[in-house]
């Protein structure tokens, strides 16, 4: 058993231009220029409505909802225990005085390590699941949607090797943690993971999580990779089976996959697009997937291009950021969120204002995207903590009482996607789009 939660998500999780300056300058311009016009927005809450997508955008009533948000996969693990629960009302309580408004937080823990949830096959941890009903009950006091996600891909809180390990353990044949996506033991270990959460009735709201607006979506999976099949079709299948599963148990969220947005065979020449491999998966394929609503993409060129340069870098954000941007406009026809960014203090050559030029930069695209018309509905960064988290540090970690710098940064953002939701709504209701079309 291990007393201390994972050291590090980059690390877990990554085992982790503009071609014309002037278009740079002109972008930036108008960005800051927004910005300064924008500083006394307040957050839409919309607390009983869910979320939902019309054509190519989120609404919330039937209106366009972009958001600002953040990562905090500890939040279940340390709801757990009671006497710790004031970390996740500290941290919401600060996310939301900074206008952000979606967070996506794990709904998993398997096996027998820290504060397991799930402790083996459809045997649970009543006091964990207590952790996250409080973890949902506290999002919905302070207006914060939540992306809930079902499992990790990586060993981390169990995850992908502990539902094959589970399979093995119990006298079924397999032979790689890729039969995850295709062993129908191991899909049935985890369906039935899938349904405790979904059928789940909240013991601080008596509210079903199935029923509950607090929640924003569902994720199949974090980061999902398979190393027996690059093409994307393996991972496509499973997708197709475990999103129509989704869909059975609940009709009223949205679902994503989980994906980082490495590109597959459907198009191979947008692999030359991917930081010179590929996972397993196919941004494209995967996310056409009918019962899919909106697609995800990470960004983490620190990390997956380690032996490059700053500039090159940042040149390959901008490439990575733009072709997803267009895919999700003009052949996903879905909405996208960066659902993780950051860079880690253990980076070399790290200091607070490389941090911060790179939430600038992230947060710069996704504004002028969404603001000209793209189907980005907000972005991620990871990860938000509490004082005295150390041992959830994974070099990534911003305290936002501590760093005010980037505080600022984020609450700006919060402020510039807040305030185009009320010009978008307000142009919505003045002029109704026709059906299919974007609100812009």
């Amino acid at each position: 058993m291990h007393s201390n939660p994972p050291q590090t998500m980059a690390t877990y999780i990554k085992s982790t231009h503009l071609n014309k300056m002037g278009a740079i300058f002109v972008a930036f311009s108008l960005y800051i220029s927004f910005l300064g016009c924008v500083c006394e927005a307040r957050i839409y809450t919309g607390k009983g409505a869910f979320v939902r997508t019309k054509g190519s955008n989120f609404v919330v009533n039937g209106s366009p909802f972009l958001f600002n948000g953040f990562n905090a996969y500890w939040m279940m693990n340390v709801a757990a225990d009671p006497s710790e629960r004031y970390k996740v009302s500290q941290v919401l309580q600060d996310a939301a005085n900074d206008g952000l408004s979606v967070c996506r937080t794990w709904a998993f823990a398997d096996g027998g390590g820290y504060n397991a949830l799930q402790i083996s096959p459809g045997v649970y941890n009543e006091l964990v699941f207590q952790g996250l009903d409080f973890v949902v009950a506290e999002a919905r006091k302070y207006g914060i949607r939540l992306i809930l996600s079902f499992v990790n891909h990586f060993k981390d809180f169990g995850g992908r090797p502990q539902y094959v390990e589970w399979a093995r353990n119990s006298g079924v044949q397999v032979s790689s943690y890729d039969d995850f996506y295709t062993n129908p033991i191991v899909k049935g270990y985890y369906k039935n993971h899938v349904q405790r959460v979904i059928t789940r009735i909240n013991t601080i709201t008596q509210i079903a999580y199935s029923h509950d607006p607090a929640i924003m979506a569902w994720e199949l999976i974090n980061e999902p990779r398979c190393q027996s099949d690059y093409s994307g079709r393996t991972i496509n299948d499973w997708v197709q089976e475990m999103a129509l599963f989704v869909k059975s148990l609940d009709r009223y969220h949205l679902l994503e996959i989980g994906m980082e947005g490495f590109y597959g065979d459907t198009m191979p020449e947008k692999k030359q697009i991917n930081p010179g491999y590929q996972v397993g998966t196919d941004f494209i394929s995967n996310n056409l997937i009918r019962e899919i609503d909106f697609a995800t993409i990470h960004a983490y060129p620190h990390r997956w291009l380690s032996g490059k340069d700053e500039d090159s870098q940042m040149a390959f954000m901008q490439r990575w950021m733009w072709s997803h941007f267009k895919d999700s406009r003009t052949i996903l026809k879905k909405p996208l969120v960066i659902a993780e960014f950051g860079k880690s203090s253990k980076d070399p050559g790290y200091n607070i204002h490389k941090r911060d030029s790179y939430m600038r930069d992230v947060y710069r695209n996704i504004f002028m995207e969404a603001r000209s018309g793209g189907t980005v509905g907000g972005g991620l960064v990871w990860q938000l903590m509490a004082d005295g988290m150390g041992s959830y540090g994974d070099g990534y970690e911003i305290i936002l009482s501590e760093n005010p710098s980037t505080d600022n940064i984020m609450s700006q953002q919060s402020r510039a996607m807040t305030s185009l939701s009320h010009l978008l709504r307000i142009r919505h209701h003045q002029h109704p789009p026709r059906a299919g079309s974007t609100f812009f």
